[in-house]
């Protein structure tokens, strides 16, 4: 199963929050270029990353399918 980051969306949740996207790479502690990746979707997200993200928005995994999207 491949999980992909729906940038659109995480883009808007950061923006509201006014939090960059190298801020939040911070906060997740992973680094900006790897957040690029994600963005982009050369990356996908680890489940331990999508639980991060997650904690970080102050979502619940009821909120998943609102930032992540599941391929086959």
């Amino acid at each position: 199963m491949k999980v992909d980051l729906k940038p659109k969306v995480l883009k808007e949740k950061l923006a509201r929050r006014n939090i960059s996207q190298n801020c939040f790479a911070l906060k997740l502690e992973i680094s900006s270029g790897y957040m690029s990746q994600l963005f982009s979707g050369v990356r996908n997200p680890s489940p331990r990353l999508r639980i991060k993200i997650l904690d970080a928005l102050e979502l619940d995994e009821n909120n998943f399918d609102e930032i992540f999207k599941i391929k086959d």
